[in-house]
């Protein structure tokens, strides 16, 4: 029997919704998608921790109840928006990564339409590329770029093309 999909709304980041995203613990080897702490990020005026930067390129997904369940950042390029997507640890590897990433896009197409919609994800986050796919996302291009962490890896760009008809 198939479980329902989970609805998500978009909803605008709030202070505290970063503060509890900055304490969110991924298992390795997904933990290289974990952030400083909050007061850090803050401190440093990065990312979700700048006010400014929160406001324009951030948004929180909430569920049904209106509990935090991941973000998304629609960061601007010229004649495309460029996703980063993060999803509470506990829920990730349980389904929901289509009707998740789907809300992400629907929001990205509303703010702007014509823009190409993309991501780019580490190529060895299966789990991650398996829902971008069942979203409408298709590998386009392959390189080399820096993490973080100050190491190249490699990462696979993916474009939203849109949902086959009949897909599952």
């Amino acid at each position: 029997m198939d479980k329902p999909n989970p609805q998500f709304k978009i909803v605008p980041m709030e202070d505290n919704h970063g503060a509890s995203i900055s304490t969110w613990r991924y298992d390795s080897p997904y933990d290289v998608y974990s952030w400083l702490p909050w007061e850090q990020m803050k401190a440093l005026d990065v990312e979700f921790g700048n006010p400014v930067i929160r406001a324009e390129q951030y948004v929180s997904l909430v569920d049904e109840n209106g509990v935090l369940s991941g973000f998304a950042q629609y960061f601007p390029l010229t004649d495309v928006t460029r996703l980063g997507i993060g999803m509470r640890p506990d829920l990730c590897g349980h389904g929901m990564g289509k009707s998740f990433v789907l809300t992400i896009v629907e929001e990205a197409l509303r703010r702007k339409p014509k823009h190409v919609i993309d991501l780019e994800v580490l190529t060895w986050n299966t789990r991650a590329i398996r829902a971008y796919q069942k979203a409408g996302f298709t590998i386009t291009d392959l390189y080399e770029k820096m993490t973080p962490g100050g190491v190249s890896k490699p990462f696979y760009c993916m474009v939203y093309k849109g949902i086959e008809p009949n897909s599952q």
